[in-house]
Formats: structure tokens, sequence, C-alpha cells
């Protein structure tokens, strides 16, 4: 695998696109926190929750992850801002990793922010459009990350981290979304039944869990961080069908157990890449 390495002591100099990307990301973030903020309801928005006629609530689908999962969110805001200011740093300008990502970061971020408008506007079909180009875009910035080394450990944990994050709770998300756009459509069970579809996609998401530690096994960071969103998210809707509304024992036992999956298979992967790398 190619990679990317920068001597310290010979720094690239900084290009005024460099300084465009700094600022713009910083706008972006900031749009990021303004939509979050719209979508908690404040600045006259509803709670996501209740927008689109609760089709996205914690009982709308078997899918649907329980409401604490959500306080991911924050963790995530709060490391888009961290890295938004890290790239802004006089000295990160023309850091590789932070060119090579600046602007797919600000796409996500903007995604983010149109996710969460459409939603207030009760597109539910739209907003698995959204959410999947989201999901697209943090893809291309896991491998952007991968194929290039971090300069630091700080930048490991500010970039790696945060995008882990993001990427493994979208992509419990995009289920939980395209689950709710199926009942709104009134598609029925296709066949199966709703405990049946939720199993095979759980199975899936378990085997997405396993191809993003696979992947990303050289770097750690990244690799633990998507593990550690999606078991989150895989967690609560375990938690959603056993103690909430629609109760489903076997959902809630798929779910715990992809739950585990997605945690133990980075940790897996990681240590045996260390391994044969010695």
């Amino acid at each position: 695998m190619s990679s990317v390495t920068v001597p310290r002591s010979a720094p690239l100099a900084p290009t005024s696109s460099d300084r465009v990307r700094q600022v713009v990301v910083v706008v972006g973030a900031l749009l990021a926190m303004a939509g979050a903020a719209f979508g908690s309801g404040a600045f006259g928005g509803q709670q996501v929750e209740d927008a689109a006629g609760g089709a996205l609530s914690a009982d709308a689908t078997p899918l649907a992850p329980d409401t604490p999962a959500f306080r991911i969110w924050s963790v995530i805001y709060l490391g888009l801002l961290a890295y938004a200011v890290y790239q802004a740093l006089p000295r990160n300008a023309a850091r590789p990793r932070l060119r090579a990502t600046g602007w797919w970061v600000l796409a996500s971020m903007v995604l983010n922010a149109a996710w969460i408008g459409v939603v207030q506007q009760g597109w539910v079909v739209g907003s698995v459009v959204v959410i999947a180009t989201l999901l697209a875009v943090l893809a291309v910035l896991l491998v952007r990350l991968v194929r290039t080394p971090p300069d630091s450990a700080a930048q490991a944990v500010v970039t790696d981290g945060t995008i882990g994050l993001y990427l493994g709770w979208v992509s419990v998300a995009t289920l939980a979304n395209i689950a709710a756009t199926l009942v709104v459509l009134d598609v029925g069970g296709l066949g199966l039944g709703a405990t049946a579809w939720s199993v095979v996609v759980l199975t899936l998401a378990s085997a997405l869990a396993v191809a993003y530690a696979v992947f990303a096994r050289t770097r750690p960071v990244i690799a633990v961080a998507i593990g550690f969103a999606m078991a989150w998210g895989l967690a609560w809707i375990a938690v959603g069908r056993t103690s909430g509304s629609p109760e489903d024992p076997v959902v809630a036992g798929a779910a715990a157990a992809a739950s585990v999956v997605a945690i133990a298979a980075p940790v897996v992967t990681t240590l045996l890449a260390r391994r044969s790398a010695r």
C-alpha cells in the first residue's frame, strides 16, 4: 500500500489554496454546529426524532437506535471543531494529510447540515440520498487516511479519531435511515417480515464492520474509532428492542452480536497487523 511521508525538517510551503481551505473548513465546522443546534430544536427547528412525522424516532422501526445513542453526535461535533482548529493552525497549512482530507471533511459537514435540513422538511426519501452521499464521502476519507500516515499522535487523534467515529456512526445511521424510509413508503415485509429483514441488515452491518477493520488495520486509531461508533449504535438498537417499542428479542440478540463483532474486529486486525510487521 502506498503512503506519503514528509520530513519534518523540510515542510512544504503553504499556497493560497491552503489558506482558503483552512478558512472555509472553519466556516464549515461552525455551520455544522449551527445545523446540530437547529436539529436539536434550537432556532425554531424541530428535534430530528420529531421531524418527518417521527419517521426517524427511536421507536419507528426495529433498526432504530434508542434515544441515548444520539449523544455520540456531541463527541463527533467536538471532534470536527477540533479538526477545524487544528488544520487552521499556520504550521499545518501545507500538511499533506490535511491537504488530502480538508475539502472532503468540509463536504461531509455540509452534507450533514443538508441532511438535517431535508429531514426538517419531512423529505424522508431525500434524506436517504443525502446520508448515502455522506457515507460515500466518509469512505473516501477513510481511504485517504489509511494511505497517508499521520505526522504525529495528536494528528492521529484529531483526524483519525474524529473521522472514525463519524464514519462508524453514519454507517449505522444509514441503515436506520433506510429502514425508516421503507416504513414510510409502506413496502411491507418484502416477503420476509420486519424481524427477518432486520437480522439480515444487522448481519450485513457486522460484515461491514469487519471490512472496515481489515482495511484500516494499519491505522489503529481510525480502525478502533470506527468499531467503537458502530458498536455503540448497534448496542443501542439492542437496548431499544429490549426495553422500548417495538420489542423484538430476536433483533435485540442480533444487534448485540453485531455490536460485539464491531468492537472486536478492529482489535483483532490491528494486533495481527502489528505482529506481522515485526
